[in-house]
């Protein structure tokens, strides 16, 4: 396939990605009669059955790498898995879905930051702006656009759970370009990666199945489970490690601003959540933010004739 086809397709693919992404925000909502880490365990221990079903040509290879890469395999497992799945529902029964997705819309800026500290990017004025506007709207929205609940430091706890579920979700975009990992193509990746989150969750959803409550037992709560694995699992994470792999963590990261259209809408659609305005005003900023920090400059330079 030519290599403008293949480019073309991941940015399609990373366009979709949000959408598949912002239904585990709304699933988790309707699915509160579950208790958060076992929806979580369910989730990824099912996720990742059957994803070992189509890459075990490739189960040597990953056993290889996870033989040289247990402690970072574990590492990303507990960032993306147990931080952003168990604390994320948890954090749902605090917090509406829709401040949830647009707090979760931070990580394109929060990964320009973690490059630049971690891996000594260089980083310019326009990007600090940038990663200072987009910090000032995920404050609008922690405060609930109140300036006294910000100066008095009083915020929902589901709301500052999505905050660090938002800086988990950079450092595991960025250690997924790690040259450690660079053998495996995506699905086996994330096959991997969900074995380890699940095994992080395991004594978790053990304690909350023998002392808080039963597993789920309505076909009501099963549907809802089947669409988050299939939905906000594989189709979400395999779309987005796509994007990374064939377009880097940044680039990838851009398109998770779209969680904010997609994940509002949907909100609307099926929880009947209302906008408010210090979400409008919390989105302009981050918004702008990403656009400041992220839009390439030489879409504005004009071509010689």
């Amino acid at each position: 396939m030519p290599a403008h086809r293949v480019t073309l397709i991941a940015y399609i693919i990373l366009f979709i990605a949000p959408a598949f992404f912002s239904t585990n925000v709304i699933f988790g909502r309707q699915l509160l009669t579950v208790e958060p880490f076992t929806l979580a365990f369910i989730r990824w221990g099912a996720t990742s059955i059957i994803l070992l079903t189509f890459c075990r040509n490739e189960w040597s290879e990953m056993i290889s790498v996870y033989k040289t890469n247990k402690s970072l395999s574990f590492f990303c497992g507990f960032l993306a898995f147990w931080i952003c799945g168990g604390m994320v529902y948890y954090a749902l029964h605090y917090t509406t879905a829709s401040n949830g997705i647009l707090i979760y819309t931070t990580p394109p800026i929060l990964i320009l930051a973690i490059e630049a500290i971690w891996r000594g990017r260089n980083i310019s004025m326009r990007e600090v702006i940038g990663i200072v506007l987009a910090l000032i709207g995920a404050a609008i929205i922690i405060a609930n656009g109140s300036l006294n609940n910000l100066m008095a430091l009083k915020f929902n706890i589901g709301d500052l759970i999505f905050v660090l579920a938002a800086i988990s979700w950079a450092i595991y975009s960025v250690l997924l370009k790690s040259e450690r990992y660079a053998s495996l193509n995506t699905l086996p990746l994330l096959t991997l990666l969900s074995i380890c989150g699940t095994i992080t969750l395991a004594p978790f959803a053990t304690y909350e199945i023998l002392f808080v409550a039963d597993l789920p037992n309505t076909q009501s709560q099963w549907v809802l489970i089947s669409g988050v694995v299939l939905l906000s699992s594989i189709g979400a994470f395999l779309s987005f490690q796509y994007g990374i792999k064939m377009l880097g963590a940044s680039i990838a990261g851009i398109f998770m601003y779209l969680l904010a259209p997609w994940g509002l809408f949907f909100a609307w659609l099926f929880l009947g959540e209302t906008l408010e305005r210090y979400h409008i005003n919390g989105t302009i900023f981050i918004l702008g933010g990403i656009i400041v920090a992220t839009l390439p400059l030489k879409l504005f330079e004009r071509k010689p004739t």
